[in-house]
């Protein structure tokens, strides 16, 4: 197995992440494309006042109280979407939270203080738990994936709420398939699609071609069912993502949203993420990662350890150590959703097994998997040094950073509140 010479990803890494003639990936390259001198970050935010100053005409034209829709779930990203639009571009957004009932406290606990601290209006689905069970399950059978709803709700709800009340502009945070491989450039300007939808977050599937299998009804798929191109194109929605207008930084930014409105991040070890500040809403998340190093043999310690790599907040060797700790661990809520699923851990396992990558993957006579390799494996040599990018002087494992990633020498500091501070054995719904 091939593994990039400046970050950690593997070239079987999903989505297709591409290892150029000097062994850097896509997703570095697009990295590094963000901080040229010819990408002209004025000019993207006078686009984007543009597009603000069009979307308020646009609803005092339809009589609408609100001109924009914000999908938002309790995290970072969301406080900081919801801050720029309403005291940066002075709009007036409506909130949209598509509840798939597997949250974390940390995250209700934050979307409540979202909601207090900007003053918008807030609409809510609440996934109902036995439809969730249904979808879950299949999807794990079908494509080894236990948060497709969550997905596939987060990006088909706003669509319906936004065709329901004439609302035609829909603002998301960055593209996240760009920063991950580079999917996309900044020169793409990629908006939101029905067929990104489609292919990358619901694997493929529509909600209509599960209607039949296990157990699965009309009545299961109502939150997932994108609305018809005549609806879109009568109300004209689009959905844009800032990280094409402004030069995102997921760590300022969330520095600036505990500072300004106090969002608050968790100050327990997490099981495959040293990271305390991100995606931290999602309690099934633990195990959508695991179920992506048994299938390509690479989890969110490499996410993480690759993103800050690239930003020059930790160094290779900093993050072969990040990767060795979180990326083969079994997340300790694994029993309880093979409870929710009514499945045991073998069969959980088995319905994985044909889904392993086997250029990364290998069966012993006894049964037993194991991975060929490892980007462990690989020294660092002349090509990885000449790769290296400029050091910064903000250390992810500074006394600095402590509350913001997980240091086994430097533990953050307890948190009074229970939500922040205790690891969660089970996911709350509202």
């Amino acid at each position: 197995m091939r593994y990039c010479k400046r970050c950690l990803y593997p070239e079987n890494a999903k989505p297709t992440i591409i290892l150029d003639e000097e062994g850097i990936c896509s997703g570095c390259r697009y990295h590094e494309s963000r901080s040229k001198v010819d990408v002209d970050w004025d000019e993207r935010w006078d686009m984007l006042v543009e597009l603000a100053e069009e979307a308020k005409a646009m609803a005092r034209e339809r009589g609408n109280s609100h001109d924009c829709i914000i999908p938002v779930g309790g995290g970072k990203d969301s406080h900081y979407q919801v801050w720029l639009a309403k005291y940066k571009l002075g709009l007036n957004p409506l909130l949209v939270f598509f509840n798939h009932g597997l949250n974390t406290p940390a995250g209700l606990a934050n979307l409540r203080n979202l909601v207090d601290k900007s003053g918008c209006d807030l609409v809510q689905y609440v996934a109902g738990q036995d439809s969730v069970r249904k979808l879950t399950k299949y999807m794990l059978e079908t494509c080894g994936d236990i948060t497709w709803h969550y997905h596939a709700g987060i990006q088909t709800f706003p669509f319906q709420v936004a065709v329901s009340r004439n609302i035609p502009l829909i603002i998301w945070g960055e593209h996240g398939f760009a920063e991950l491989t580079g999917l996309v450039t900044l020169e793409d300007f990629v908006e939101h699609t029905r067929w990104k939808r489609k292919e990358h977050d619901m694997r493929g599937f529509e909600p209509e071609d599960l209607v039949g299998k296990g157990g699965i009804t009309q009545h299961d798929i109502g939150p997932y069912v994108f609305p018809e191109d005549e609806d879109i194109g009568r109300v004209g929605v689009r959905g844009i993502y800032l990280s094409n207008f402004i030069n995102w930084n997921g760590k300022s930014q969330g520095e600036f949203m505990i500072d300004k409105w106090q969002f608050e991040t968790v100050s327990y070890e997490r099981d495959r993420s040293i990271c305390l500040y991100s995606k931290i809403e999602d309690h099934a998340n633990e195990v959508h990662d695991y179920l992506k190093y048994l299938k390509f043999g690479y989890g969110r310690g490499t996410d993480d350890a690759s993103h800050e790599i690239r930003h020059g907040r930790m160094t290779r060797e900093e993050g072969l150590k990040v990767v060795q700790r979180y990326d083969a661990r079994t997340p300790r809520v694994l029993d309880y959703y093979c409870d929710f699923m009514g499945i045991t851990k073998e069969q959980f396992y088995a319905y994985v097994e044909p889904m392993r990558d086997l250029s990364i993957w290998e069966k012993n006579d006894k049964g037993i998997w194991s991975t060929k390799d490892s980007v462990l494996n690989h020294p660092i040599g002349e090509a990885e040094e000449k790769a290296r990018v400029a050091q910064s002087d903000d250390r992810c494992f500074s006394e600095k950073n402590r509350h913001l990633y997980f240091n086994p020498d430097n533990p953050p500091v307890q948190k009074e509140n229970i939500d922040y501070s205790e690891f969660p054995a089970k996911p709350r719904s509202i």
